[in-house]
């Protein structure tokens, strides 16, 4: 298996992982199920966006990938379509800032 390869099923495993948080919290705060996992899982995320921040905003992946890749697209890194790889960030960073205003209605407002 050339390097390359590995490393975009570990960067597809992560992506799914993240997807899984985002859609649990989503799921739990909607449901107003607010336990220790949505604070565990808002804990996760900020820990991405802050590993993002420090490597400015690249994924820490895509470094390790670009040394095994001349790839400009998006996805050369993930197996995941271009238009998702490219709009990831933003489509999450939407997703999570909605979840984090269903968390605020839920403390002030949820039964």
């Amino acid at each position: 298996m050339k390097r390359i390869t590995g490393i975009r099923i570990v960067h597809t495993a992560i992506w799914i992982f993240f997807n899984v948080v985002i859609f649990y919290l989503l799921y739990a705060v909607i449901t107003n199920r607010i336990d220790m996992w949505v604070w565990i899982c808002i804990g996760v995320i900020v820990a991405e966006g802050l590993v993002l921040g420090a490597f400015k905003t690249i994924c820490p992946v895509t470094l390790i990938a670009r040394k095994y890749s001349t790839s400009k697209k998006a996805n050369f890194d993930i197996y995941l379509p271009e238009w998702l790889a490219r709009n990831n960030k933003l489509i999450y960073t939407i997703f999570f800032i909605i979840i984090i205003f269903i968390l605020i209605y839920q403390l002030n407002h949820g039964r």
